[in-house]
This record gives C-alpha cells, sequence and structure tokens, in this order.
C-alpha cells in the first residue's frame, strides 16, 4: 500500500519478501548471537582467530563484519508454497507429539513412536524415562514473553480490519467477502487421518474392521424403528 494510503501496488505471484531484507535480518541476529557468546565466555579464538579473544580485538572484529557485504540466496520451495504452509501449519498449530503415538506410559517409562527418516520413513517405537520425555517435550514451549506467530505491515494487529477493508476497496474486490478461502471440500475422517492419524471408521476396541452404516435414526421416529433400550446403529465388517 503507498504510503499516502490512495492506491495498492500488487507484487509478482512468485514474490514472497526481500532477499536483502532477509539478510539484513539474519546479519543482525548472527552479530548479535556473536556478541552473546562472547560475553557469556562461550566464544573460542583458536590459532590465527587469537587476536579477536582480547575486547579490543574482538569490538574490531565485530567492525569488520558490519562493513561487509553479506549475501543470501532464496530458493522457491520445490513442492511449491503449499507444502511449505502444510510444513509450517504442523508447528504452529500442534503440539509436540500427538496422543496417538503415546503408546503407553508403565513404570516411569514413556513408549512412543517415531518415523526413521532413513528407513524409508518406517515407523518405530522409542522408550524413554518419564523425565527425560517430559524435558524433550518442553523443548517445544516457547520462552515467556515470546509469540509463536508475529504480523506486521498492514497486518499489524492493531490497524489490521482497517488495512484489509482499504486494500480491498483499492483492489476493487467485494468488501463483504470473506477474510479467509474456504477450506478444503475432504470428508471428516480424511481430515482425521490427516491430523491426529486415526482412522474413525475403524473399531475403536480392536483398530480392526469397519464401521458400515445400517440405518439412519431420525430423533421424531426413533421409537418407531427400534424396541427400547437398543442404543447402536453401527456394525463392523
Amino acid at each position: 500500500m503507498s504510503d499516502d494510503r490512495t492506491s495498492w501496488t500488487p507484487s509478482k505471484k512468485n514474490y514472497l519478501f526481500k532477499t536483502r531484507s532477509l539478510v539484513k535480518a539474519f546479519k543482525g541476529i548472527y552479530i548479535k548471537g556473536l556478541k552473546e557468546l562472547y560475553e557469556a565466555g562461550d566464544l573460542k579464538f583458536p590459532g590465527n582467530t587469537d587476536k579477536y579473544g582480547t575486547s579490543t580485538g574482538f569490538n574490531r572484529l565485530i567492525k569488520i563484519i558490519i562493513k561487509k557485504k553479506w549475501s543470501g540466496y532464496a530458493k522457491s520451495p520445490c513442492s511449491g508454497p503449499e507444502k511449505v504452509l502444510e510444513y509450517l501449519g504442523r508447528y504452529t498449530h500442534r503440539v509436540a507429539i500427538s496422543n496417538y503415538r503415546i503408546k503407553s506410559f508403565e513404570t516411569d517409562k514413556v513408549i512412543f513412536t517415531w518415523k526413521d527418516r532413513a528407513q524409508n520413513n518406517s515407523t518405530k517405537e522409542m522408550t524413554l524415562d518419564a523425565v527425560e520425555f517430559i524435558r524433550r517435550f518442553l523443548l517445544h514451549v516457547l520462552p515467556k514473553g515470546f509469540k509463536k506467530i508475529r504480523h506486521f505491515g498492514f497486518l499489524s494487529p492493531r490497524y489490521k480490519a482497517q488495512n484489509i477493508k482499504l486494500i480491498k476497496q483499492l483492489t476493487q474486490d467485494n468488501i463483504d467477502a470473506p477474510a479467509h478461502p474456504e477450506p478444503d471440500d475432504k470428508s471428516i475422517e480424511v481430515m482425521m487421518q490427516r491430523l491426529t492419524g486415526i482412522n474413525i471408521w475403524t473399531c475403536p476396541k480392536c483398530g480392526k474392521g469397519r464401521l458400515a452404516r445400517l440405518y439412519k435414526l431420525l430423533p421424531e421416529y426413533v421409537d418407531y424403528i427400534l424396541p427400547p433400550r437398543k442404543e447402536t446403529a453401527w456394525n463392523t465388517t
């Protein structure tokens, strides 16, 4: 959106953000990390880098790094942006491990499944002490005050609604159109299988067979179809 908020300049369809902006952000984070390591005494200077081990030498090194022109390369995703969003979505809207992957918890031991990428994504089981399992789980918990998703620019929370409405006017879109696209028309069993790994059509007890619909019960006619105390209308085959 233009500075005077009177026009909208569309970007290219294959554009996400400026590569030089990404390089600039990475450069700042990298230098900040170096300073933190040096202040904590965890940064080592072996061999010819010993001259940068002193306070004066380290400050000189930082000035050299700042003056250097950093290069960056942004590569388009092989499977398209949809796969990237699906990959990120698993981290932003799901927990560290799904319940169905935890097989048992006995005698302070947790058994859960994992996929071995080196062996064609074969499913294996791992056993960990409960304390170690909790430690690994907590590695996925964000630190206090850390936001999982940050919005900025015209999507910043304070003016998001106003900006989107104005952008739709500038691009001649329907103002009353839904802000989010409609979800894919997928069946509930496909969605549950993808999100939780649970096949809701199998028997919940043995995990085998397949539930088959025998008849549908309508509330106003249920007393005429079934005798009292008969509760199920499903069977496994």
